[in-house]
């Protein structure tokens, strides 16, 4: 039976036993300034998945990205003797591309801004091509007279 409530809260306890576990373990200089976004566990509590973002430049990340990779088995390591589950989950790293995509998303919105904003300026000044109203409209008694 899947309890999802528990793999919620190993999911939580993971991600505070890798950010040590990264602090104290992983004595590398050349890590950046890693920030784990999210870890999602499956229902059977067997594998982890762990997103993080890494600040800096793309230099930054690849060599971040390579010491984490470098030092996985470490790090489980130290997650297994601080969990109190009987067999210890697998975990994968995986870089986290929000922040990119929303800043994607924001300049998108921008430029959606600006070209709206220039519509309305034409629209402003604009006159109607035709006729203020162009359907045809039943007879009246007064278009008769």
């Amino acid at each position: 039976m899947v309890d999802v409530a528990r793999a919620r809260k190993l999911a939580e306890r993971i991600k505070v036993l890798v950010a040590e576990s990264l602090e104290k373990t992983v004595k590398d200089p050349d890590l950046g300034f890693v920030t784990l976004t999210e870890v999602k566990v499956t229902p059977d509590l067997q594998h982890a998945q762990i997103f993080y973002t890494v600040y800096g430049t793309d230099e930054d990340r690849a060599r971040s990205n390579e010491i984490i990779k470098r030092n996985t088995g470490r790090i489980r390591g130290d997650v297994g003797h601080n969990l109190s589950i009987r067999l210890t989950p697998t975990l994968e790293f995986i870089a986290d591309e929000l922040p990119e995509n929303a800043a994607h998303l924001n300049d998108l919105l921008a430029e959606a801004r600006a070209r709206d904003a220039q519509v309305a300026k034409i629209a402003a000044s604009a006159n109607y091509a035709g006729e203020l109203n162009p359907y045809k409209e039943p007879k009246t008694q007064e278009d008769q007279d």
